[in-house]
């Protein structure tokens, strides 16, 4: 069986850490990550890019794209998707076309790094 564990923090409380202090936190995960990736447990993780660079697609039609994450209270967040786009306008075109399919969804866009210091989502 597999899960998802979805990390919610204050955006805050992790952006005003120091250089020293994301890195302590890094090398903290990163022996959990590499237990887990022997253990053979480990799928894809990554590092969610700010709120302030996401956008959500809602509405009739097409949609109409939001600046932000703007879930309402009543919705849940139920699956994700991770695309390689060049643009942040081909991943939108992604989310139209899974809404085309599911017009009751919502799809918010953000951009991910893969969950390693330094490295590259392409090179996971």
């Amino acid at each position: 069986m597999f899960y998802a564990i979805l990390a919610y923090h204050v955006e805050e409380a992790i952006e005003a850490l120091t250089p020293e202090q994301d890195a302590a936190l890094m090398t903290d995960l990163l022996e959990i990550n590499d237990r887990l990736y022997r253990e053979g447990t480990l799928g894809p993780s990554a590092r969610l890019g700010a709120t302030q660079d996401a956008w959500t697609l809602r509405g009739p039609g097409d949609g109409l794209i939001i600046d932000g994450p703007f879930a309402e209270t009543k919705e849940q967040l139920l699956g994700l998707y991770v695309v390689d786009c060049a643009t942040r306008d081909a991943a939108i075109a992604i989310a139209r076309d899974l809404r085309r399919v599911n017009p009751t969804a919502v799809y918010e866009i953000r951009p991910i790094s893969l969950y390693l210091p330094g490295v590259p989502l392409s090179q996971g």
